[in-house]
């Protein structure tokens, strides 16, 4: 086994939920930074970063760490690096992002053509050999410059991990399953509470509640680019992993997530995401618009993304909403309200001002996450109410 250093990219301020996420995987923090969080681990880690975090954005095999404020220095530090350890001489490697902070060196395209360069340069002396078919597996990389210091990894993931593989169709202003799952756990929502969207969309927020409810991993019906890395990482490694998956599963486990959209076509679609995450049975989607938000028992959660005017609508159709929504929340007076919007009008169309804000970013959005908290149930009421 060897001992890696891996990196995590998350939506910024959401560090704190992936840094859980990664310590109750057991594995050891090394460093938690804007966007992003370090871990120390061996290639069982990257198998099971992959499969089980619902919250980061991909995997990276930290490959090095330098300091570069010129050209030459990018090309004599990239070339240093001990690339034959990862690349195998048919690999097809290449810079598939090259991002810059602070820094001297800016141009992405030239990060990216003077790194590859440097890297062909190495495996040259390294294989003996005067070029390349990049014929194999592929190993892309992705490099970060801020203030000067070049973090080079390889990514293990491929496509973002928020492509879960079940969302094949999306609304117009779709959350991401990461973020989605990462707001889901800044709550104290559970499986044995009741969870209602009333703006669902395509269903992302019911569905990752369901994956979580029955313990289903969230790369558990998707592949990663790892798979293909013999060199590195064993078929049976990823056979064990994927085995553990399937073992943790509780699919005898009975939710009560509803999702409710104006939307009818939405509702299809969300319907169908969920057969296809394989948690249709936990989730009752349902066209209503959100004056009819109600619901008979108490002590329930909502945790929604609804429509907000940077993306959808205008102001005084936004308006309308969150006052019909405040409305309805008022009814529920024992439920709890989590909404995550861009919208800075919120609280004042809502009717009501939030006990807890964060400010989190969905790409370069500022948003924030609301949160609107009611009582705690009585000891022992906690499971009754949602049975």
């Amino acid at each position: 086994m060897h001992r890696f250093e891996l990196i995590a990219p998350c939506h910024f301020g959401l560090e704190a939920v992936l840094k859980k996420e990664i310590y109750d995987l057991g594995y050891e923090i090394t460093k938690v930074e804007d966007g992003k969080v370090t871990f120390a681990g061996d290639e069982e880690a990257i198998c099971r970063a992959n499969l089980f975090l619902r919250t980061a954005e991909r995997v990276l095999l930290k490959v090095g760490e330098f300091q570069a404020e010129t050209f030459d220095a990018l090309f004599e530090g990239t070339k240093a690096l001990p690339w034959e350890a990862y690349i195998p001489e048919d690999g097809k490697f290449w810079v598939a992002k090259a991002t810059s902070i602070k820094s001297k060196l800016f141009s992405p395209s030239d990060i990216q053509s003077i790194m590859k360069k440097a890297i062909v340069e190495r495996m040259k002396q390294q294989y003996h050999r005067s070029w390349f078919s990049e014929e194999g597996s592929a190993y892309p990389l992705r490099v970060t410059i801020m203030k000067d210091v070049v973090t080079i990894g390889l990514d293990t993931s491929g496509n973002s991990l928020h492509k879960r593989g079940y969302r094949l169709s999306t609304g117009k202003a779709p959350i991401t399953e990461t973020l989605a799952a990462a707001l889901i756990l800044l709550t104290p929502w559970n499986r044995d509470r009741i969870l209602v969207d009333p703006f669902c969309g395509s269903g992302t927020f019911a569905i990752e509640a369901a994956l979580m409810g029955m313990k289903i991993p969230p790369g558990m019906y998707r592949t990663f680019l790892a798979m293909d890395w013999k060199n590195l990482i064993s078929a049976k490694e990823w056979k064990e992993t994927l085995e553990e998956a399937k073992d943790g599963i509780c699919r005898e486990v009975k939710m009560e997530i509803q999702g409710y959209d104006i939307d009818g076509e939405m509702i299809q679609i969300a319907r169908e995401n969920a057969k296809r995450a394989k948690v249709a049975e936990q989730i009752h989607f349902q066209q209503r618009s959100v004056s009819e938000l109600r619901h008979s028992k108490k002590y329930g959660f909502i945790i929604t993304n609804p429509p907000y005017g940077e993306r959808i609508g205008t102001q005084e159709s936004i308006r309308e909403i969150y006052t019909e929504f405040g409305r309805q929340f008022r009814a529920l007076d024992s439920w709890s309200a989590y909404v995550i919007t861009a919208s800075e009008h919120a609280e004042q169309y809502f009717g009501r001002k939030a006990d807890k804000n964060r400010k989190i970013y969905n790409g370069m959005m500022r948003t924030y996450f609301y949160q609107f908290l009611g009582p705690k149930p009585p000891q022992g009421k906690k499971n009754m109410e949602s049975r």
